[in-house]
């Protein structure tokens, strides 16, 4: 049996200094404006075209998909079970699991022995920072993603601090649920185990409670281990295409810069890097700097994308305020206001900018001009109406004939899932894509002869007699890769090699 260990530490060490229930209310506050924020303006713009992936593949549940193990698309079901086709409520999870993460956050600060100030600093560093502000505005697996990362850190920190070893439990099941969720957490783990072996919390090894966790998280995990089985390990080809990728076109080069701009508000750095900093000084919680650290460095090494660590700086957020209140408790009361005034008024200050360019505050005029300038992802929501009135428009210059044995042939899943979705309104056939899991649900089994192929830049190579249709019209504001690289739409015959055998060659990755 474990015992409590007799070394203290320089984070915690007192009961926190007011009503409980009073901190909880302001937390919880705190999380319901974020939410209240999120709800009044997700219903701006459309879907985002990763949105129409998950969308797609809701359709279609199975214990895995080849971009994503299966959660996301399965609360997704539940959302158009529950809300049909409507952007704020397929985005309500979303808002869910941010919210949640905020109020985890807090409480974070909470167990580490901060006071009133130390949590709401906590909540706030993580409500408006840019990465987790932008995971409550769309439908994604990062979402999610973050909130395992949260709950899991959250468990381990009650773990640290009262030495009950059960909290491996939680812990197991968080990372469980993340598995299920994005495989990213597998650096999670990764730092997890390497903080243990490189601190006293190395002797959990031998604690059966820790192994229960471990098995609980793979028991979670298994459907999903026995799909890629089946499958090949299709998701593991995926990643390694879409890392090649990334590190081709560069998106991993500005990852420390990332690190202070969108993994945290900026003016909260000093937050962070407090609780880096103590968290290495601590004999009870050093742990927590090498689970961060550990994933920092094998992130950086692979050249990965920067949000990929965003999930570890709650932890560090509630670290540093605790360590910060603490100091501030030793200063004269005119100088702890004035360096609260000063630090309040500058972190409002830049999270006004964040949410301008973050959230869609506005569907017309300034606000939402700016928005669309700086914000790549808000772009990539537009425009999926004018591509099924396009592809409409170019289906009804077809002889009969040809619309009796028609097929639509896509490039991608943003293009597949809008016309999968948007498609029925204007009676035109379920897509034909090779993108990701699409590949594997095939082709139909009509096996068209003409085709009206978009955003496939081979349409020559892979089918007979392509003649140049139409070019859509999207809105003079968008620039994203429909308007830059998939404008055009072409009429074709059937494929150069007969189904079965293109359908061999089809697979690609996005």
């Amino acid at each position: 049996m474990i015992t409590p260990s007799k070394t203290t530490s320089p984070i915690v060490a007192r009961p926190f200094d007011a009503d409980k229930r009073s901190h909880t209310g302001l937390l919880l506050l705190i999380a319901a404006f974020v939410a209240l924020l999120h709800v009044f303006t997700n219903g701006r713009y459309g879907f985002h075209r990763d949105e129409w992936q998950f969308l797609s593949d809701a359709r279609h549940l199975d214990w895995g998909f080849v971009a994503y193990p299966p959660f996301t698309a399965f609360v997704e079901r539940i959302g158009l079970s529950l809300f049909g086709l409507s952007l704020v409520g397929l985005r309500l999870f979303s808002v869910l699991a941010q919210t949640i993460a905020i109020f985890l956050s807090g409480l974070m600060a909470r167990e580490l022995g901060g006071g009133r100030l130390a949590q709401i600093a906590t909540a706030l560093a993580v409500a408006f920072s840019p990465l987790p502000l932008f995971e409550g505005t769309e439908f994604q697996y990062s979402t999610f993603d973050y909130l395992w990362w949260t709950l899991a850190l959250f468990s381990l920190i009650r773990l640290l601090k009262s030495e009950n070893p059960r909290w491996w439990l939680a812990v197991g099941a968080a990372l469980g649920m993340g598995l299920e969720t994005k495989y990213t957490t597998l650096f999670l783990i990764a730092g997890i185990l390497g903080a243990m072996l490189l601190t006293p919390a190395r002797r959990y090894f031998l604690n059966r409670w820790f192994w229960a966790g471990f098995a609980l998280a793979l028991l979670i995990f298994l459907p999903n281990f026995l799909w890629q089985i089946r499958h090949h390990f299709i998701s593991y080809q995926f990643l390694q295409h879409i890392h090649a990728r990334d590190v081709r076109q560069g998106r991993g080069d500005g990852f420390f810069k990332d690190q202070f701009l969108v993994c945290a508000n900026l003016v909260a750095a000093p937050l962070w890097i407090t609780g880096l900093i103590s968290s290495l000084r601590s004999s009870r919680y050093r742990m927590l700097a090498w689970i961060y650290l550990i994933p920092l460095g094998l992130f950086a090494v692979q050249h990965a994308r920067g949000y990929y660590l965003a999930a570890a700086y709650p932890m560090l957020f509630a670290v540093g305020a605790v360590a910060a209140e603490r100091w501030l408790t030793r200063l004269p009361t005119l100088g702890r206001r004035s360096i609260e005034a000063i630090y309040f008024t500058a972190f409002a200050a830049i999270s006004c900018y964040i949410c301008a360019v973050v959230l869609p505050l506005a569907s017309t005029g300034p606000l939402r001009d700016f928005a669309l300038l700086k914000n790549g992802d808000l772009r990539e929501e537009i425009g999926w109406q004018q591509l099924a009135q396009s592809v409409a428009a170019v289906r009804d210059t077809l002889t009969p004939d040809q619309q009796a044995h028609l097929g639509i042939v896509v490039g991608n899943y943003g293009e597949n899932g809008s016309l999968e979705f948007l498609g029925p309104a204007y009676r035109l056939p379920t897509p034909i894509s090779g993108t990701n899991s699409a590949w594997l649900r095939s082709y139909p089994s009509s096996q068209p002869t003409t085709l009206i192929v978009v955003g496939d830049d081979d349409h020559d190579s892979q089918f007979t007699n392509c003649k140049f249709a139409a070019t859509i019209p999207y809105p003079k504001d968008q620039d994203n890769e429909e308007s830059r690289f998939h404008p055009d739409i072409y009429i074709c015959g059937p494929p150069r090699l007969p189904w079965p055998e293109l359908w061999k060659i089809a697979l690609s990755f996005g």
